[in-house]
């Protein structure tokens, strides 16, 4: 895996919600790197990743109460345990479970394996709101797809704070999520 500076050269074989990103990014003036790979769909292809982008990749979950009425992407460190029952007191909702893939693509534009804050751009009537373990805030870098599972960007966290987070709309809540021995 090879780290490469910005967009791809060609756009040939890209998807058009892929591109949408480098664009958005380039639109902010936000410097990033890219390793294309094989579709990352386990934890463990996402440390292989993990060591080739030398940033923290995070797991992102998608969650919904129980009436299905509210919306939460949670970023959480990729080899972080989570329990629900974590946030929600955190967040002021009970009975969290995971939201459905449909649910990804409907206010997303993304598939199930490839969930990223980036896909925050494409959440137009802001039905997700993002939350953030603030562990994922420690590190020089945030690792997250492009929209897409078969890349991954190496991002500056204080430009994900600073400038993408703001320019996506979607104001943060930080919840601490304990660490679980195994």
């Amino acid at each position: 895996m090879e780290l490469l500076k910005g967009r791809p050269q060609s756009e040939e074989g890209r998807l058009a919600k892929e591109i949408r990103t480098y664009d958005f990014l380039d639109s902010l003036g936000v410097e990033y790197e890219r390793i294309d790979h094989e579709a990352a769909m386990t934890m463990e292809v996402c440390e292989a990743i993990d060591v080739a982008l030398g940033a923290t990749i995070c797991k992102n979950l998608l969650l919904t109460n129980r009436q299905e009425t509210d919306f939460y992407l949670l970023m959480i460190p990729g080899d972080k345990k989570f329990k629900t029952k974590d946030i929600t007191s955190q967040i002021g909702s009970a009975r969290l479970s995971f939201a459905s893939g449909e649910y990804m693509e409907k206010f997303l534009d993304i598939t199930p394996g490839s969930l990223s804050i980036l896909g925050l751009m494409n959440d137009k009537e802001k039905r997700v709101r993002l939350l953030i373990d603030e562990e994922v805030l420690g590190g020089e870098y945030i690792g997250c797809h492009p929209c897409i599972n078969t890349s991954s960007l190496r991002i500056r966290t204080e430009d994900m704070v600073n400038r993408i987070i703001p320019a996506l709309g979607h104001e943060p809540t930080i919840v601490t999520l304990p660490t679980y021995e195994d």
